[in-house]
């Protein structure tokens, strides 16, 4: 399942990722990250300090990852209109929900300030970002003076994890593509 030349604590942190986005910390057992990684028995106790260290390291992986496809589409080319949309329009798998998102729904992760920091720093990360690019929409006449950044940002970020929760629910991604229509409608530059 993996590339032979992935290290045993590659493949376990690789592993853990797929299985909490897949399982939850609950579902996520020992055994089925030992199974999943091809690694043997006592493997994550000489690579990491338990569950717990092991989870952490997968969290933080699955933050970097999104926070670099987020900023590959939002610090690209474009104007910031454009650049919000590709982010809201970024090919995505709709119906296995978003990985960080769905460990919000978590009360495992939540209930830990350790596993919840980097979840709680990369949905902070990104609401600045698109406020910033708001902002800089705002400066070059593209969005309404009226329109403030946080509020743009909070409601792009409701869209996209919303947009994840009804697609999961109604087993089709036409729910997400409708919300981003939507918000993007009501976001358009007006014509000059």
């Amino acid at each position: 399942m993996y590339s032979a030349c992935m290290s045993t604590s590659d493949r376990l942190i690789e592993s853990t990722r797929e299985l909490l986005w897949e399982r939850g910390y609950v579902g996520t057992s020992p055994k089925a990250i030992l199974e999943r990684a091809g690694a043997g028995q006592g493997s994550m106790y000489h690579h990491f300090k338990g569950k717990p260290d092991l989870a952490l390291a997968a969290i933080r992986r699955t933050a970097e990852d999104l926070r670099a496809t987020a900023e590959g589409v939002l610090g690209g080319s474009g104007s910031p209109y454009e650049r919000i949309e590709a982010y809201l329009r970024r090919e995505r798998d709709v119906l296995r929900g978003c990985p960080i998102g769905r460990l919000t729904m978590d009360p495992d992760v939540i209930a830990s300030d350790e596993l919840r920091a980097p979840v709680d720093e990369t949905i902070d990360w990104i609401r600045e970002r698109i406020a910033g690019i708001v902002e800089e929409g705002k400066e070059q006449g593209q969005f309404a003076s009226s329109l403030d950044g946080e509020e743009i940002a909070a409601t792009v970020l409701a869209t996209v994890q919303g947009g994840y929760v009804l697609a999961r629910a109604s087993g089709s991604p036409a729910a997400f593509d409708t919300g981003v229509r939507g918000l993007l409608s009501l976001l358009t530059p007006p014509s000059p």
